[in-house]
């Protein structure tokens, strides 16, 4: 049996325990709420651009040659991600910028980024939506010389152009001279170079074209599954949110059916924020 004294210990002991987690957790929140860039905000960071409601996660990865790189408005760059210009900091690299991301565009937390010069640079399009741990890259090591380490040769460089609308797939890795064209996919964990037409999913490594949409045919192979039902119109974020919270196992069409003609207040006050890695979005 446990004496008085022990009990009070253990539960003195969690009581401790209990509120230095949630002290570190509140000071973490904290943390990523300050630490997050914006162009209000942009810390020690001297962009070129960043357009407005675009954030940068806390913490963030590597980042260097700002001045050269420039941020599209409302873009969501999740924590830990990588933007570069220029092969190492404190070089001159000109007066044209170097990496261009579009408005919209959205790099997974880990992502990497990387632009070598004005002349092999890389765009990323409008509405670019890439997964987690993403590689895009204008430079590459070289191997001409099998005398010399990998490492110790002068790179190879070439400009990368990604296309609007596109969406990558995490661990997907973009290598110098690849130009994707409008709403390209890129499958998981695929290595692309070289061109990319619009409209095609492109898959492994080297990625190759595995499904295209063809004006007069659609998609060809044709899509296993059929596309997914409009959202009615009307519908609001705050009836999104609450439809979210619902255990929906029913008919998920009727259920947002029947929330479309209810006024904005129809739907449970759950809130019209989400917080992740420091960044707030509707």
């Amino acid at each position: 049996m446990p004496n008085d004294r022990n009990t009070f210990s253990s539960r003195l002991s969690r009581t401790v325990s209990g509120l230095a987690s949630r002290t570190v957790h509140a000071l973490w929140r904290h943390a990523q709420r300050a630490g997050a860039v914006t162009a209000e905000r942009p810390g020690p960071h001297a962009f070129r651009r960043i357009g407005a409601g675009t954030r940068l996660a806390f913490p963030q990865g590597t980042l260097f040659g700002t001045e050269w790189i420039e941020l599209g408005a409302h873009c969501v760059i999740g924590a830990e991600v990588t933007l570069t210009a220029g092969m190492m900091p404190g070089l001159d690299l000109g007066p044209e910028t170097v990496l261009r991301l579009g408005d919209g565009v959205v790099l997974g937390r880990g992502s990497h980024v990387v632009a070598d010069t004005a002349a092999a640079g890389v765009s990323i399009g409008d509405d670019v939506f890439c997964g987690p741990y993403v590689y895009i890259t204008s430079t590459n090591h070289s191997y001409d010389d099998p005398h010399l380490p990998v490492g110790r040769q002068w790179p190879r460089s070439a400009p990368v152009e990604i296309g609007p609308g596109g969406w990558l797939g995490t661990g997907a890795v973009v290598l110098p001279g690849a130009r994707l064209g409008r709403n390209v996919v890129v499958a998981a964990g695929s290595v692309v170079r070289g061109e990319v037409p619009d409209h095609c999913v492109v898959a492994g490594a080297p990625a190759k074209v595995v499904r295209r949409w063809e004006p007069e045919e659609g998609w060809r192979p044709p899509l296993r599954t059929p596309p997914p039902p409009p959202l009615p119109e009307g519908v609001t974020s705050e009836q999104l949110l609450a439809l979210a919270a619902l255990d929906v196992s029913g008919d998920e069409g009727g259920r947002l059916e029947s929330t479309a003609g209810r006024p904005p207040g129809g739907a449970p006050a759950i809130g019209t924020e989400r917080e992740t890695d420091g960044m707030r979005a509707p």
